[in-house]
This record gives C-alpha cells, structure tokens and sequence, in this order.
C-alpha cells in the first residue's frame, strides 16, 4: 500500500453456494482496522437462497432474531493480490459471532473441523479440484436478456485434447492461466473437453483448506476475466442435454514425516488403511451426496455413459464408477467423480475426509472393485435427485455424529428451500409440452 501498488482489498467469506461474499476496503483502512478488528457483515449471508432471498427454515438468522451481524476475521495466510483487478489484494475470511466462537455452519469452518479430526490421526489430506466450465461469447448481460437461450458457446463441436479448438479462446484461457498464477495458484495446463465452448484449467494439488480456498478465488476470478473480455462462462453442473460440467475431487493422506499414507509398504498395492478409508468413502456416500452435489441440477449430470457416476463403487482407473483410484506409490489417491461445477468445495472436501475417518474408525472392509462398465453393474446408486440426497443426509447418524446436528440440519434446510423453490416453479419443458397439446 505504502509503494502504491495496492489501494483496495478484498475481504470475503465463502457462503452456502461456494461464492465470495464481503466488501471493498480502502487499503489503509484494512490495514488498521480490519487486520485487528475483523469486519461485520449480516449474518443472512448463511441464510439465503442463490437469488440471496430471506428465507425460513435457519436456527442462526431470521426474522425473528433481527439478521443481527457476525464478524469476518481475516485468515492473512490466504492474503494476495488479484491481478485482474486494478491495485487489489483479497483476502479470504472465517466467520465468527461477536464474542469469537466459530459460525458452526460455516462452510471454511466446517472443513477446518474435519481436518482437525484428521489430524488427530496424525495424518493431513491432500486435494486438488479439476473444475470443467462452458465458454461463451456472448456477456453474461446479453445472456440474461435472452433467457440464457440461443447462446453462442465458443467452440462448435466436440475439442476434448483438441490443441485447434483451445486456441479458439486461448487470449481468455492465457488470461485465466496467468491472472491465476499471479494470484498464487499453481497453474498445471489447460485442456478442451467434450461439450460445446467446455474447457478445464487444472492446479496443482495442496492441503485440503489451501485446495478449497484456491477453488473459490479461481471460481470467482474465472467469470471476472471472462467479464472483462465481454465473454461468460458458466460452471453450471449441466446445462444442456450434452455433456456437464464436473469437479473431480482427488484426495491423498501423508503422515507427520509427510509420507504418502495410502500406499502399501513395497508401493506397489494399498494400505490397510487406504482400504478402510476407501471403504468409508462407498458406504457414506449416498448419505453425504447432498454435500457433494447441492442443488437441483446438480442430478441431471448422473446419467449412464456419460462420464458421470451413476454407480456407487470403485475401480482403478475406471472412469464408470464414483470412486476411482489412480496413481501408485507416493501419488496413490482416489478420485471422487460425483461433485459438479457447482460444488462447495469446503462441504465436499469436508465430507470425503469425514467419510474416509468413519471407515477407518469402524474398520470397514473394502468390497471387490468393478471391473469393466460399472454402470450397468449391480451397484448402488448414485441419488438421482435433491430430494433424495435431502432425506438421506437427514437421517444420517454418521453425519450428525461427524459434523453436528446445527449443521446436518442447516445444509438439509438448504435443501428443503430449493426443492419447494423448484417444485413451485413452471418450466418450458411443460409449457412447450402442454400449452396446445394438453
């Protein structure tokens, strides 16, 4: 700030639906103020539907308890400056009630639960988010206006590797890439991916907080960028009928001496712990769907042959199944493929870890794993709706026992309002179905 370089910072929370949320300070204010005293903002920002209406339902804001304020308390290890915005630092904030006690529901602070229960095993989790997302040219006004219909997605046809149709946006992709890298991510590549205008810049794996902070600076500095260049892009789970938009999880444990904790001793198979907290992951998931997959149209994804899961179990190296397992040795790790685009990364990370803890502690045994085409397996299912994912995480004592009543019952309101959001809601698909013919 002194040398001029930096005149505005960010301070932001992570609300229910993983985006940013807080205010614009003068850098000097922050500097001695914020940095000290932390900052209000209304607590209804945990208490919300995505159009950020006022709605019933939350213990911790209402009407009836005036939507009072809690703090923000800036993290300063997630401080950095954020080039694609002119003169400006961000830095990501937990949540706090006036006399310093944890917002429980909090996302960030629901993951820094899980990682302290991990860590009371002496073990940290490893993660990276592989976040696919549709490009198009038309501003994200212009899109608004039309209805979100006839947009112009910026490639034609399938580009999945295709080096041709990623230099179609390469000026937006190079500016994402680099804004990125200046904002502290590890940049790996780019790639274009099998939808119309869809594209994937993927960063280097971190601990579990550092890979769920990263994923909303990056989300939320990817539709800045695409702003300024008069584009948008959407990480909407499906958009159309073609293929949708995931958020593959990987997740990897090391120990106190950082040694991959997944792998057998000679490397070359899994450890017994790795097997239980494999076998955690598949008989928790339909129960801690809801966190992985958050919204209504979140589901449409889950459909077979699609390269999203529909079956509830694992493989190496199988893209059929939710969970696969790749890598040997120290990069041994599952991949979790049930998450979207639209995932909270704090709630999902949050829950692969619980999950992989409740596996461990209750020494699961590991089924055999799916060879060839899962989908059409004898598995469990994936849930194929909000509502079932609602009910099921509702009545989940693993998940009251690993996150608390306040939250199971918090993010299953959450829930309960975009299902009779959706359930009131009059579609085009019926309009165009029974405004004459019915």
């Amino acid at each position: 700030m002194a040398s001029g370089h930096v005149d505005t910072v960010v301070l932001a929370m992570t609300d229910m639906q993983g985006r940013l949320q807080g205010k614009r300070y003068h850098a000097r204010h922050f500097l001695d103020h914020v940095v000290e005293e932390g900052a209000e903002a209304c607590n209804y920002l945990l208490a919300v539907d995505v159009d950020m209406a006022t709605v019933d339902g939350y213990a911790m804001a209402s009407w009836e308890r005036g939507y009072g304020d809690f703090r923000l308390r800036p993290d300063l290890a997630t401080l950095r400056l954020i080039p694609w915005q002119e003169a400006t630092a961000l830095c990501l904030a937990d949540v706090t009630w006036e006399d310093g006690s944890p917002v429980t529901a909090s996302p960030r602070q629901v993951l820094q639960r899980q990682v302290k229960a991990l860590a009371r095993h002496g073990w940290t989790a490893l993660a990276g988010t592989e976040l696919e997302f549709m490009v198009f040219r038309d501003t994200y006004e212009e899109a608004w206006r039309r209805g979100y219909r006839g947009l112009n997605p910026a490639n034609q046809y399938n580009v999945d590797y295709s080096v041709l149709g990623t230099a179609r946006v390469e000026p937006l992709l190079r500016r994402i890439r680099n804004g990125m890298a200046g904002a502290g991510l590890v940049v790996e590549s780019a790639k274009g991916e099998c939808n119309r205008g869809q594209h994937e810049i993927a960063f280097r794996y971190a601990d579990a907080l550092t890979t769920a902070d990263n994923h909303v600076v990056y989300k939320c500095g990817a539709k800045e960028i695409a702003a300024q260049e008069g584009m948008s892009l959407t990480f909407m789970p499906k958009v159309d009928e073609r293929e949708g938009n995931s958020c593959h999880i990987h997740l990897s444990l090391r120990d106190a001496e950082d040694r991959p904790v997944l792998a057998g001793r000679d490397g070359s198979c899994f450890s017994p712990t790795f097997e239980r907290f494999l076998a955690g992951q598949l008989a928790t998931l339909p129960e801690l769907t809801l966190l992985l997959a958050p919204n209504i149209n979140s589901y449409k994804r889950y459909v077979a042959g699609s390269f999203a899961p529909t079956a509830v179990a694992w493989g190496r190296d199988n893209r059929t199944c939710a969970l696969r397992v790749v890598g040997h040795g120290p990069s041994l790790r599952m991949e979790n493929r049930v998450p979207g685009g639209d995932v909270n990364p704090y709630l999902a990370l949050a829950a692969l870890i619980a999950a992989g803890i409740h596996g461990v502690e209750e020494g699961l045994t590991l089924e055999p794993e799916a060879r060839g085409n899962a989908y059409r397996g004898d598995y469990p299912r994936v849930p194929t709706t909000l509502r079932e994912a609602m009910e099921r995480f509702a009545k989940s004592s693993m998940a009251r026992s690993a996150f608390g009543d306040e939250v199971v019952d918090h993010y299953v309101n959450m829930a309960r309002v975009e299902v009779e959001s959706f359930d009131a809601a009059v579609t085009d698909w019926e309009r165009f179905r029974g405004f004459e013919r019915l």
